[in-house]
């Protein structure tokens, strides 16, 4: 079977909290997902969208372990309704995805991931409603946003950083991460920089890898 036959992919309209929220779900045809996943894109000020490379790839990694994936705009992006908040309504447009996919799929195990500013909005998501059961964080950029949150918070988490990020140094990571809750993990992508360009495969690789099992049984 042919990944195009395997999946449907949709353009959705999602209810949020300062008008409605573009967004892009990927559904395996077939019965129900044991899992679902929400992926949370960068800064919008800087061109994050839903269909920036790392979040594509990221939702293709998730995809291909068997998730139903959303991408969303969060508000100001694309056709998503609102004007950008510095990450506060961000953050709340992120927990109407999430609860908009919960409802479509209410028996299925919830993992959240973000690339940069969208790991910020993911941790503090993951942090604070209950239910998610993991977490993945791509680069998040530990110098200009807090995540704090992650020191208490037992939600499993990965994180996947590039070694030569310099818009969210490894080192910098490397002082924070080691306080964050257990249980986590870092992979470490040699080479890669902010943007994992020209590594974007080693990136859908270790997502693959380092949650494949995790995946839970229909």
């Amino acid at each position: 079977m042919t990944e195009a036959a395997a999946s449907r992919l949709a353009r959705v309209t999602i209810p949020g909290p300062a008008g409605a929220l573009e967004a892009v779900l990927q559904e395996h045809r077939g019965g129900p997902p044991a899992f679902v996943a929400l992926v949370c894109h960068p800064h919008p000020l800087y061109g994050g969208t839903m269909h920036s490379k790392v979040v594509h790839r990221v939702a293709a990694a998730l995809h291909e372990l068997g998730a139903t994936v959303l991408r969303f705009n969060f508000r100001g992006v694309g056709h998503s309704e609102g004007t950008h908040d510095q990450g506060r309504g961000e953050l709340e447009d992120a927990r109407a995805a999430l609860h908009w996919l919960r409802d479509r799929h209410p028996h299925a195990r919830q993992w959240l991931a973000g690339f940069s500013f969208g790991a910020w909005v993911a941790a503090r998501l993951a942090a604070g409603e209950a239910g998610v059961d993991e977490l993945i964080l791509i680069a998040p950029p530990v110098t200009r946003s807090g995540f704090q949150v992650l020191k208490s918070s037992a939600v499993p988490k990965l994180v996947v950083q590039g070694t030569v990020d310099d818009v969210c140094p490894i080192e910098a990571l490397e002082t924070q991460f080691p306080a964050w809750a257990e249980p986590r993990r870092l992979v470490r992508i040699e080479g890669a920089g902010h943007f994992f360009d020209r590594k974007l495969a080693p990136l859908g690789e270790a997502i693959v890898e380092a949650m494949g099992p995790k995946v839970p049984k229909v």
